[in-house]
């Protein structure tokens, strides 16, 4: 609580913020060559990998992420950590596979990128369904999930998600994406450092990694308990009705293709590249960062769990997110304790800034833009401003509904929510990218179909939760509802690659002219696999995701 705060704690978080609007006063004072609305929505297309590699971490690491993550080690769930060691393998694919067609067309969001492969159809439904979702999942749940944030240091909900959604709004308004990547970067090393002494001086408490070991052996043999090995295990077998094997070894990285490739919250990152290298490079060090997740917020959660056991930690494990905020109370001396905290405001503020940023990119470039196309350069800035300023005054408005609608679970729905929405756009995607013959009413109609398809397992999963809905588990319904959510997003992926196949081989070809920087076909855009530093990087990084699957496994520390 505030109350249990030394001076130097408050002083601290007030100097985090005192540095982060000083460096979106200096964003916004800062012009590049281009000017005008590069500058505003791409940072002037001068950013080094270094900037672009933390800006996607600490976009993506928002207070949901890691309280939720957390909690799951808490609870032992650990296969949870795996849609982080996931994304490194898709950030790869981000730099290797999507990263050229998005620089070389020169495109400013994904909807627009898809129109020039396939039509305004297409990139009118994207534009819809990316800002919808950005409304009611990403800004809403980065709100909520900040929440037990605000109630470490002794602020109410209402009163410090205010203060953060006004302070984000503020300084994405003033400065643009440049002041939102440059903030990033310091964000992410404040978070870094904050959450790796949340996990030291926890497993200083707790005497070691043996006595880790030895309470959690200790505790597996109460009833109710989980049993020691699944604390420290990726994978459950396949008739897991959470997080089975397969789910997650075919499902998740649908999730992770159309959320780390083609969501304009994070491909507007490697949009703001200088050149190809950089972006490429950035991706791959977003990948590296994506796997200290499993040390600095699950294993945390571990140790949460067993000074929990131990009557040296007081929190529930039916609200198992509050066991991070509960260690920065308990353990964390003076200074690092405002620090932690400031590194968990960090979070929040990145990822809403981020969401800020992207919306209003994409309601300027794909709305405005559109119905205005003579506007200049500072028109465009002023209503990109104008944007945010009202998903700013959305997002409040919002906050009344957030505890009843997104109760427990955060993390869990969050993906859930993905895996209804993001196969059909990663078909479309994946699929355009290769095959020329992929055409428009093929796009389109597998879009709007698989949209209706996971929209309806949507709202009769909810209707079922809420007993409106009674529906027998024998039934066709019943067993439909009763698909794992990673094995649903599996499902809709095939269902949609094959309407996409289907109607477009039933249909007249788009013109090859018009897919020329479109699609892998061309011949200056195939893959040239020259051995350099990134393709290093590259073989080291999925050495590493290997390792980590193999030392959090039965054959590894699990066993």
């Amino acid at each position: 609580m505030l109350t249990s705060m030394s001076l130097l704690d408050i002083f601290i978080i007030l100097g985090y913020f005192g540095i982060i609007l000083w460096i979106a006063q200096w964003a916004s004072k800062s012009k590049s060559a281009s000017g005008g609305a590069v500058d505003y929505f791409l940072a002037g297309k001068n950013s080094g990998w270094l900037v672009i590699g933390a800006s996607l971490f600490a976009s993506n690491i928002g207070s949901e992420i890691i309280l939720g993550v957390s909690g799951a080690g808490a609870r032992g769930n650990m296969p949870m950590a795996n849609f982080e060691i996931i994304a490194s393998l898709v950030l790869i694919l981000l730099g290797w596979v999507f990263v050229p067609f998005y620089l070389r067309t020169g495109v400013f969001t994904m909807p627009e990128f898809l129109e020039k492969r396939y039509s305004v159809a297409c990139r009118n439904y994207l534009s819809v369904i990316s800002i919808l979702a950005y409304v009611i999942t990403k800004i809403s749940l980065i709100i909520f999930a900040g929440a037990l944030v605000f109630e470490t240091i002794g602020i109410s909900f209402w009163t410090g998600a205010i203060i953060t959604v006004i302070a984000t709004g503020f300084y994405t308004v003033l400065g643009g994406l440049k002041a939102v990547i440059y903030t990033d970067m310091v964000q992410a090393f404040i978070l870094l450092v904050g959450t790796l002494c949340v996990t030291g001086f926890g497993l200083y408490a707790l005497g070691g990694w043996d006595n880790l070991l030895a309470i959690l052996t200790e505790a597996s043999a109460v009833d109710g308990n989980p049993p020691r090995e699944q604390f420290f295990n990726l994978w459950r077998p396949m008739a897991d009705t959470e997080y089975p094997w397969t789910g997650m070894l075919f499902g998740a990285p649908i999730l992770g293709v159309w959320y780390w490739c083609t969501d304009q919250y994070i491909v507007q990152r490697v949009l703001s590249s200088k050149d190809e290298s950089n972006a490429r490079k950035g991706a791959l060090f977003a990948g590296y960062l994506k796997l200290l997740p499993v040390f600095i917020f699950f294993i945390p959660g571990v140790i949460a769990y067993a000074l929990l056991q131990e009557g040296a930690i007081a929190f529930s494990l039916d609200n198992a997110d509050q066991a991070l905020p509960a260690m920065i109370n308990q353990f964390l001396p003076t200074g690092l304790k405002g620090l932690a905290i400031a590194g968990l405001l960090a979070a929040l503020m990145s990822s809403l800034s981020s969401a800020f940023n992207s919306s209003s990119t994409l309601l300027t470039i794909d709305f405005y833009l559109k119905y205005k196309p003579k506007a200049s350069p500072k028109d465009l800035v002023r209503f990109g401003q104008f944007a945010t300023v009202i998903l700013v005054l959305v997002s409040l408005g919002w906050i009344p509904f957030m505890k009843s609608l997104m109760g427990g679970g955060i993390f869990h729905y969050l993906q859930s929510i993905q895996a209804y929405i993001s196969p059909p756009i990663a078909a479309v995607f994946l699929f355009g990218l290769f095959y020329k013959w992929i055409n428009a009413k093929g796009a389109i109609v597998s879009l709007w179909l698989g949209f209706i398809v996971g929209i309806f397992r949507l709202v009769a999963e909810f209707l079922s939760n809420e007993g409106t809905l009674v529906v027998a588990e024998d039934s066709l319904l019943g067993l439909f509802i009763g698909i794992n959510f990673l094995h649903f997003a599996l499902f809709l992926f095939l269902l949609c690659a094959s309407i996409l196949m289907l109607v477009s081989k039933l249909t007249p070809p788009q013109p090859l002219a018009a897919l020329e920087l479109v699609t892998f076909k061309s011949r200056n855009l195939r893959p040239k696999f020259i051995w350099s530093t990134d393709m290093t990087l590259t073989v080291v990084l999925i050495g590493l995701v290997l390792l980590l699957w193999t030392l959090f496994s039965p054959w590894g520390i699990a066993h």
